[in-house]
């Protein structure tokens, strides 16, 4: 009897160390993969292989009504909704982010019309935090009037990239690219600008590249600097502006392009539900969002060097939409009259955070910030990436801890050395961690580790 129950045991436990390892867990429920691991899942299973190559026959040179009126495109798109490709996501910057991108889509692209007004994100959420940068490095906050009243935080923001090979050498590549004449009728080479400022906002890290895009400013000098982060001249402007509907189906004709498009309305949508207008109170994931548009034609960028308001946009407008003039206009507020996004910007420029557990739940979401009167100062600083100020740059940071005050001035203020910037990120380091993948693992290791004890009390 004994024996026969210790055997059930060992035939649970392979189960469970089985499910885990094929993407499931033992109560049924799929745990969430890439695509590109679910894609190698359902190759070694025959029917699910099998259905996902019917599926991909069926969308070639196929609309959607086309597809689902044949029972065996229909059939097959059913199979694979209960497979892993069905839940599959991608990691931002993950070494095979394109082919899983693709496969991602080839699934999705199937289950809508493709011309939704807003699409799903492929990426995996966003579970970090703005609070989670401030604690990694020390960002200016601009809020102590002591040190503020002189300082152009863009320019810090740039002194501190150059304190940081990685970030120094990547700014200089897109800086160089972007800048760099083709012809007298050329002024650059646009794609290239494009890839190369892909590559700088991919592989450096946040720390960083949001001080240079979303750094606060008192000044139009400041403003300016701010808005020439990406040179626009190359990567932004162009001869004429296009239709933004028009530009919106050029973008998604590139998975790449149209996965970024899609995670910035995931993330930056307008959420009345929560304090700061953003889904789940998370600034860092519309931030995140709206810096990896930047290197595709989709690139938003500050419309001018104003500080009474921010507003980014796409280089589109609305001009000759027609009929679809009320769409366009509404895709492109969503850029331009955008609290979410403002908010979120608002707050890294301050140095501020939301707190999940607010104590007041009926603080009013922010206004555009107050201008304050200060003396507009010439940005003629040397900060070139070949010659800068070695020396040690003071920076601030600043975390509220009860709620989200936003524009308010009223906070402690943490100052560390500059060195603290310098620390050793490496680029192909950014991923992010399956934790519920990873409780699996923790379970079935508990489970192992308490198997002796089960199986003595068993014998007794």
């Amino acid at each position: 009897m004994i024996l026969a129950n210790v055997f059930c045991i060992l035939l649970f436990l392979d189960k469970i160390l089985h499910s885990l390892a094929s993407g499931q867990d033992p109560h049924g429920w799929r745990t969430p993969v890439d695509c590109v691991r679910a894609n190698e899942l359902c190759a070694a299973e025959s029917s699910c292989s099998s259905r996902y190559r019917t599926l991909r026959q069926c969308l070639a040179g196929r609309d959607r009504n086309t597809m689902l009126a044949n029972k065996e495109c229909q059939a097959a798109l059913e199979v694979l909704q209960e497979s892993s490709l069905y839940d599959c996501h991608c990691k931002r910057g993950m070494k095979k982010e394109l082919q899983c991108l693709q496969i991602y889509w080839s699934i999705h692209l199937g289950l809508t019309e493709g011309e939704e007004f807003y699409e799903a994100s492929p990426y995996e959420p966003v579970t970090s935090r703005l609070s989670d940068i401030f604690r990694l490095a020390s960002i200016f906050s601009g809020m102590d009037p002591a040190t503020n009243s002189k300082s152009n935080h863009c320019l810090d923001a740039a002194k501190a990239c150059n304190l940081n090979d990685n970030c120094k050498r990547l700014r200089s590549a897109y800086i160089s690219t972007c800048s760099k004449e083709i012809s007298a009728t050329e002024h650059c080479n646009r794609r290239k600008c494009h890839k190369a400022l892909r590559q700088f906002f991919d592989r450096v890290p946040s720390e960083y590249t949001y001080r240079l895009l979303f750094c606060s400013c008192k000044d139009p000098a400041c403003a300016e600097r701010r808005r020439q982060t990406i040179v626009p001249s190359c990567s932004y402007e162009d001869k004429e502006k296009p239709n933004c509907l028009d530009l919106r189906n050029m973008c998604r004709t590139d998975h790449l392009c149209r996965s970024r498009l899609a995670d910035f309305h995931t993330n930056c949508q307008v959420s009345f539900q929560s304090l700061t207008s953003c889904p789940g109170d998370n600034y860092q994931a519309c931030l995140g969002a709206y810096a990896g548009m930047i290197g595709f034609d989709m690139t938003p960028n500050y419309i001018d060097s104003s500080i009474a308001s921010i507003t980014v946009s796409p280089w589109c407008s609305c001009r000759g939409s027609g009929n679809m003039e009320e769409e366009c206009e509404k895709f492109l507020r969503d850029f331009t009259e955008n609290p979410c996004l403002r908010n979120a910007i608002q707050a890294f420029g301050n140095g501020t955070d939301v707190n999940l557990s607010p104590k007041n739940p009926s603080l009013p979401v922010t206004l555009p910030p107050e201008t304050e009167k200060s003396p507009a100062l010439p940005d003629d600083i040397n900060d070139s990436n070949t010659i800068y100020d070695t020396s040690v740059i003071t920076t601030c940071t600043s975390v509220q801890e009860h709620g989200p005050k936003l524009n308010k001035s009223k906070e402690h203020s943490l100052c560390f050395s500059e060195t603290l910037l310098t620390t050793d990120i490496m680029p192909d380091q950014k991923t992010f961690v399956d934790q519920k993948a990873s409780g699996s693992r923790h379970s079935a290791r508990g489970i192992l580790s308490g198997l002796p004890f089960l199986l003595v009390k068993l014998a007794l």
